[in-house]
């Protein structure tokens, strides 16, 4: 499996060859090194640790990636975005931008009360349980923190990539400045293809052969016809 740690720097836009503009997010690799090798008969796991450095001496993220075959990694080797090419599907994983404590109304989407009538529920939660079984249910959608949770993002395709910057399709997780855990298997982005557009231009491309093929078998003038009809 490919990995690497990188910084989001912030959403921007570029443009393809056919001139499309495409959403992307830049994210700035940083400096990762393997720290830590975990194996099956000392840790009960297989697993790289690495830690993503910011400048020469402070250490940025600490973090694993589960690896199949760790053996072919050393303490100390320099993880560079070499490995991953133009087009490759990718994984992100961060942490979500925190919104603190939020009401039911945010958090959930729930509906607020009248406004008019003597009502004084205007944003309350309502009743959180019945007279059974005397507790708060399990799993009972109530004001509480939201957001700060970590979130994975598949199917990124990497649009362009350098020894310094990865631009990635689409939006990542967390805010700018968050450190992102980018890594993948390598497969190709398949290119979403327009069946019915594919079919429609096949169809014009035969008629426009039919009628070039029509128009050489009849004759083009006048002249033409009446020599066909004397001979």
């Amino acid at each position: 499996m490919k990995f690497i740690l990188g910084r989001k720097v912030g959403m921007t836009r570029v443009f393809d060859e056919e001139g499309r503009a495409l959403a992307v997010t830049k994210v700035a690799v940083l400096p990762t090194v393997v720290s830590q090798i975990k194996s099956k008969e000392k840790d009960g796991y297989k697993a790289v640790q690495v830690k993503a450095l910011r400048g020469k001496d402070r250490v940025a993220k600490v973090t694993e990636f589960a690896v199949e075959a760790p053996g072919r990694y050393k303490v100390g080797e320099s993880i560079t975005p070499k490995q991953f090419k133009k087009d490759e599907v990718v994984t992100v994983t961060g942490t979500g931008k925190g919104k603190g404590f939020a009401g039911t109304i945010k958090r959930h989407g729930f509906r607020r009360g009248p406004a008019g009538h003597g009502s004084n529920n205007v944003r309350e939660p309502g009743s959180i349980g019945g007279g059974y079984p005397q507790r708060v249910v399990l799993g009972r959608k109530m004001a509480g923190r939201m957001g700060g949770g970590t979130v994975t993002v598949k199917n990124l395709r990497i649009v362009d990539l350098d020894e310094e910057m990865i631009l990635l399709s689409g939006a990542v997780p967390g805010p700018n400045k968050g450190v992102l855990k980018i890594f993948g298997k390598g497969e190709q982005a398949e290119e979403t293809v327009d069946t019915a557009a594919a079919e429609e231009k096949q169809a014009m491309e035969r008629m426009i052969e039919e009628q070039k093929a029509e128009k050489e078998a009849k004759p083009e003038t006048k002249l033409d016809r009446e020599e066909l009809k004397k001979e």
